[in-house]
């Protein structure tokens, strides 16, 4: 491809496959060296990954609309948790920072709750993630026309 080259559809659709792929390989690595598996709620963004990179497999090995489908649907999975984790974390820091100061309220308890020891923000990476998966399976040509219709 030469500079002057605009990038195809089907060369931004790589792009977006090698960045979820290693999106999930990294996160995935990450949670489990951080020892994330301490109960279920804190196993569902490792299974979710899991269940990611099997359907990412499924679908490189047959390129069919139903692989796209199922990675659909795991991508808006991705999208939900990272924002029911973002509360739970948030959640678990006010809690945290009630118990060791009780009388924190408004603006210093939620600085406290954002700046706690478990990171506020860190499932946003599962947003983002689901969202480059969706981004990837916009207006794919594997699709019918009639699913195209739908958000799924």
């Amino acid at each position: 491809m030469s500079p002057a080259e605009p990038l195809t559809i089907v060369t931004l659709r790589r792009i977006l496959m090698g960045i979820l792929v290693l999106g999930l390989v990294g996160t995935g690595t990450e949670l489990i060296l951080l020892g994330h598996i301490d109960g279920w709620q804190q196993l569902v963004p490792v299974v979710l990954i899991g269940l990611g990179v099997l359907v990412l497999g499924w679908h490189g090995v047959t390129r069919r609309a139903q692989s796209l489908r199922a990675l659909r649907w795991t991508m808006s999975l991705f999208v939900a948790s990272g924002f029911i984790g973002t509360v739970l974390h948030y959640r678990g820091n006010v809690e945290f920072a009630l118990e060791t100061y009780r009388t924190l309220a408004g603006w210093e308890l939620f600085r406290e709750a954002m700046t706690g020891a478990t990171p506020a923000l860190s499932p946003g990476t599962m947003i983002e993630l689901g969202l480059v998966g969706l981004a990837y399976t916009y207006r794919h040509p594997m699709l019918t026309r009639d699913a195209e219709d739908s958000p799924f």
